[in-house]
């Protein structure tokens, strides 16, 4: 994840900022590193009237306090504004930009591509994926405290403001996969909120997206984990297709909880935590206090090894 590794043009115009900032940084470091060693190596005081000190004085306060700050700052100001610019989303002559709704929780990342014509949603979590070779308008915000939006290698930081709503354009040179961070401050967890960005040609991403969108197939089997699930987990999380009379939510609370409809596709677990992998599912559920300390979901201490286990066989099957 360095900012030095560019993948994007916004990241690329970057990359020439921060070098920039750091050339001048140095230059004026060390002509002030100079001078300063340049007064312990006098060995005499020139002398002066008042009037002639007063003199140097005003032209070491007007230039090197004023007029130098004042030129580098504009200067680099001049440059960088053109970096700033290219991430708004302003009209694009070939058409509208895609657009996906990041939302940040604390701690894990809810990613939603809007349908269009009386299609549905595709919600999943601590996963983006977007299309390689076109800008991409990122529509944040976050649902509890200050969280912010950074992928390093396409393009720096945007806070995601509580009821507020901004946008970010970012865009990818070529396929990969990118890292991703919360890149604010927000809580205990902070570390642990990573996001893994994937980066598909456009067909790929179209047909990923198709996937996702279709009417899910019911498994067969699994009655027991999906009663158990109804009972336990459908009250904070989401599973497309999941039957309403299966639901128990005879609680209140105002948790929300990652939409888990293809958490078998996901690579990780916990916003990072754990790698997906056979058996992790059922891992996390019985220690997820220990692998990620006060994150929202409570204890299942109340329910048996061998039905948490029942349950994370059949999370693990959910994918397109």
């Amino acid at each position: 994840m360095s900012i030095l590794d560019h993948s994007g043009p916004a990241a690329r115009a970057q990359f020439w900022v921060w070098w920039a900032m750091l050339i001048v940084t140095v230059v004026v470091s060390l002509s002030v590193y100079a001078l300063w060693l340049y007064t312990f190596r006098r060995r005499e005081q020139p002398q002066r009237t008042p009037r002639e000190e007063r003199h140097i004085m005003l032209r070491w306060v007007l230039g090197g306090g004023i007029a130098l700050p004042v030129v580098s700052i504009v200067a680099l100001l001049v440059f960088a504004a053109p970096t700033g610019r290219s991430m708004l989303p302003l009209p694009l002559p070939e058409g509208e930009a895609e657009r996906i709704e990041v939302i940040g929780h604390q701690w894990w990342w809810e990613i939603r591509y809007p349908g269009e014509e009386g299609e549905r949603d595709v919600v999943t979590a601590n996963r983006l994926v977007m299309p390689a070779g076109e800008p991409v308008d990122f529509r944040i915000t976050s649902e509890d405290v200050i969280h912010a939006f950074w992928i390093p290698r396409l393009g720096g930081k945007r806070d995601m403001i509580p009821g507020r709503h901004s946008t970010i354009r970012l865009e990818a040179d070529v396929p990969g996969v990118f890292g991703a961070q919360c890149a604010e401050y927000c809580g205990a967890q902070h570390t642990h909120m990573l996001l893994h960005v994937e980066v598909l040609e456009r067909d790929a991403y179209d047909a990923w997206l198709a996937e996702r969108r279709s009417p899910p197939v019911p498994q067969e089997g699994f009655d027991q984990a999906r009663e158990a699930f109804g009972e336990h987990c459908a009250a904070c999380h989401t599973v497309a297709g999941f039957p309403d009379e299966l639901v128990v939510d005879d609680l209140e609370h105002d948790i929300r909880g990652p939409d888990l409809s293809d958490i078998g596709s996901r690579p990780t677990l916990g916003a990072g935590v754990l790698p997906m992998e056979e058996g992790a599912i059922a891992y996390w559920l019985q220690h997820h206090q220990t692998l990620k300390p006060g994150n929202r979901m409570p204890p299942h201490h109340h329910i048996d090894t061998e039905t948490l286990q029942d349950i994370g066989a059949w999370l693990e099957t959910l994918e397109p």
